[in-house]
């Protein structure tokens, strides 16, 4: 027994290594928009937070308004370089394989976007359909808000309590503890940053490992140790 009915994983820098090419993208957008900003600060400021939020808030700390049209534009170039580039993240497979408790991937990349990355890295298998966007539950419902995980555990039928959730965002993080999961940080995709284990934590997660190897052993201790 791990001592959780439910792991629930974020996808984007967890289970595949695309964050890093959001910010590559998403950094050249707005630098050419008129908000110089490098990867690596697109990295440690935005992960895990959708492209239109992003967005909003440039606006409203730039006050330099931005053109609707790189809502589209972004999302066809980001599709076209993940398609091609995206890799998994070390590591995943062996800790899927070695997990026996269900799991789930609750993300705030759209369906066909995860579809699309899964595909690609022979990760759909291990989730059968229990693969969900938040952005089917409605545009405003995306992380930090706790929809999403809420709406992951309903569909086994699980308590929040008896969750756990893989994150590497602080943003996805804030959105478990709300919806009073608990949470395991992860900070070894390509866009992790030297500070990136402690804002986790500060976030809220329980522990933070950079390689998901050791996530089996970790789930089964957290299960021992209880809650926090």
């Amino acid at each position: 027994m791990s001592g959780f009915d439910l792991i629930i994983f974020d996808c984007d820098g967890v289970l595949v290594d695309s964050e890093i090419i959001a910010a590559q993208v998403e950094s050249r957008l707005l630098t050419e928009a008129g908000y110089p900003i490098s990867v690596e600060e697109m990295g440690e400021r935005f992960a895990g937070m959708t492209w239109k939020n992003i967005l909003l808030q440039v606006e409203q700390e730039a006050d330099i308004p931005l053109s609707a049209s790189l809502l589209d534009k972004s999302e066809k170039l980001l599709d076209q370089r993940l398609e091609r580039s995206v890799k998994i993240i070390e590591g995943v497979k062996f800790a899927l394989s070695r997990l026996t408790t269900q799991r789930c991937i609750c993300s705030n990349s759209s369906s066909q976007r995860l579809d699309m990355m899964l595909t690609k890295v022979g990760l759909k298998p291990y989730f059968e359909n229990h693969i969900y966007s938040a952005k089917d539950l409605g545009p405003d419902r995306v992380k930090p808000k706790p929809d999403i995980f809420l709406h992951g555990a309903k569909q086994f039928g699980v308590e929040p309590d008896r969750c756990l959730v893989i994150e590497d965002s602080t943003h996805g993080i804030h959105g478990a503890r709300t919806a009073g999961m608990r949470v395991v940080g992860f900070t070894g995709a390509s866009h992790t940053y030297p500070s990136h284990a402690d804002r986790l934590t500060d976030a809220g997660a329980e522990t933070v490992i950079s390689r998901m190897s050791d996530l089996p052993a970790v789930i089964a201790a957290l299960g021992e140790w209880g809650g926090i």
